[in-house]
């Protein structure tokens, strides 16, 4: 049977070594600083005041950067347009952190007619549709449309491929867009962003996957009838 000042000590190891398998930068902190207080415990234990000190610098440590984490997300605010975004690609991104990317891009009014991307060409930008419609044409022939919620240039915006359809509103629009060569490197060195942002390509995908299916259906009823 192990002492309880070895048992202490052995369960902050093991935190420690779980919280170097959390993917996430706060499940880390957090299981360091609950190591931290084990090892506080275990200092106290047995009278080690060096151990002591250090522990508790690294709580106060690991507290800093929660708090300060927390801090940024109380204080991150969105106009109605940016949290409708949030909502609809990056719930899950801390708010901090989704501040931190919209703020990568910039909100801009679009006219009837204005071409996003052009098939064949590379895409200069990621554009997310707030407002309005514009139609996607393959090879002189309309194929999709883009409503509100919709993502542009997302298949080929980060592989640096060029379009595989033409975009132009159809409507005047309001629309977020991001550039492409900013955007990539800057998705390159945060994690939590290429994850969030994937997961963001991934939904809007499959809800243009399902409206080209029901587009397709609907096509093929009334040519049956």
């Amino acid at each position: 049977m192990l002492a309880p000042k070895i048992l202490i000590l052995e369960l902050g190891y093991a935190l420690l070594i779980v919280a170097v398998l959390m993917p996430k930068p706060h499940q880390i902190r957090l299981l360091v600083g609950a190591a931290a207080l084990a090892g506080i415990g275990h200092a106290l234990w047995v009278r080690d005041r060096v151990s002591l000190v250090w522990m508790i610098l690294l709580l106060a440590a690991c507290a800093a950067m929660l708090g300060r984490r927390f801090w940024e997300n109380r204080s991150a605010r969105f106009t109605a347009e940016e949290q409708a975004m949030l909502d609809r690609l990056f719930a899950e991104l801390p708010r901090s952190r989704a501040r931190h990317l919209i703020d990568q891009g910039l909100w801009l009014n679009g006219k009837a007619g204005d071409v996003l991307t052009r098939e064949g060409e590379k895409v200069d930008h990621l554009y997310y549709l707030a407002e309005g419609e514009a139609r996607v044409v393959s090879m002189g022939s309309q194929v999709g449309t883009c409503r509100p919620g919709d993502l542009i240039g997302e298949l080929t915006v980060l592989s640096g491929e060029t379009a595989s359809a033409t975009v132009i509103l159809d409507t005047p629009a309001r629309f977020w867009c991001a550039p492409a060569d900013d955007l990539r490197p800057y998705v390159e060195a945060h994690d939590d962003i290429r994850r969030a942002i994937e997961h963001g390509f991934a939904t809007v995908l499959k809800a243009k996957l399902r409206a080209s299916n029901r587009t397709i259906a609907e096509a093929g009823r009334r040519k049956f009838f």
